[in-house]
């Protein structure tokens, strides 16, 4: 299945991840992308596992620093000779007890997820307007709809993601440009250890009294899928397959919150 030949794709958060499993599945479906991330050594990794495709090229960005991301959007446009597709998959994960939650932390968590996301799109809409069935995926969280808690900061960035979503889609649905997101839950992935939950690299880990009874199971299979699971609704939401699909969202988190 070939829905992305001749198409051109920025992700961002390519390193690690879902990320890096969106960029490897566009890769196999034809596309030509550039993969961005603020780490170096994930967007070498992401490299060596797309092999020796010629289709992929990296560049570094901190999506929560304009300078940066305007200097990575329009090198990637550049490169990529134009954009059809921007898939905004980076993020960090915060948990701590609301009451324990600095300031500079609860920031950071807007700054990077939601900030990032509006700068990423804000640099790549006008050549997204001259693009070829363009589409934008934005992502969001089940955090965003459901209580999970030890994650305010991040359930405020993903719930401000998806209103932004709705409100991008209506305002440049006429101009051809669809805007989707999606609702990872119970997904391993970079941004947590497998469980679930974020005890993880990218920053502190759930408190150590933290209730795991409050946090819901998927009732589809064992355990917790991977990130592969959501790169393939991504590729569906991306691809011409969903040209009448925009301002709305997709949960991906095996009927954990069913």
């Amino acid at each position: 299945m070939q829905r992305f030949a001749g198409r051109r794709a920025l992700v961002s958060g390519a390193g690690s991840g879902i990320g890096q499993a969106t960029v490897l599945r566009l890769l196999a479906e034809g596309a030509t992308v550039v993969g961005a991330d603020v780490s170096e050594a994930g967007l070498a990794d992401t490299a060596e596992k797309a092999g020796a495709s010629t289709s992929l090229r990296t560049v570094v960005v901190d999506v929560g620093d304009e300078a940066s991301v305007r200097a990575a959007v329009a090198w990637a446009v550049d490169a990529l000779g134009g954009l059809d597709v921007l898939v905004n998959a980076a993020g960090i994960l915060r948990s701590a007890h609301a009451h324990e939650t600095s300031l500079a932390d609860f920031e950071t968590v807007i700054r990077v997820n939601l900030t990032g996301t509006f700068l990423m799109i804000r640099e790549s809409i006008p050549a997204l307007l001259l693009g070829r069935a363009p589409a934008v995926v934005n992502f969001s969280s089940t955090s965003a709809a459901f209580a999970h808690p030890y994650m305010s900061a991040y359930a405020a960035s993903k719930g401000g993601i998806q209103a932004m979503t709705h409100a991008l889609a209506a305002e440049y649905g006429r101009a051809g440009v669809r805007f989707t997101a999606v609702q990872p839950g119970s997904i391993a992935s970079g941004m947590t250890d497998g469980s679930g939950v974020s005890r993880q690299s990218v920053g502190p880990g759930l408190p150590d009294d933290a209730d795991f009874s409050l946090f819901p199971a998927p009732l589809l299979g064992q355990g917790f899928a991977g990130p592969e699971t959501v790169a393939g609704v991504v590729a569906m939401l991306a691809s011409e397959d969903a040209a009448f699909i925009t301002g709305t969202e997709i949960r991906v988190d095996g009927g954990s919150h069913a």
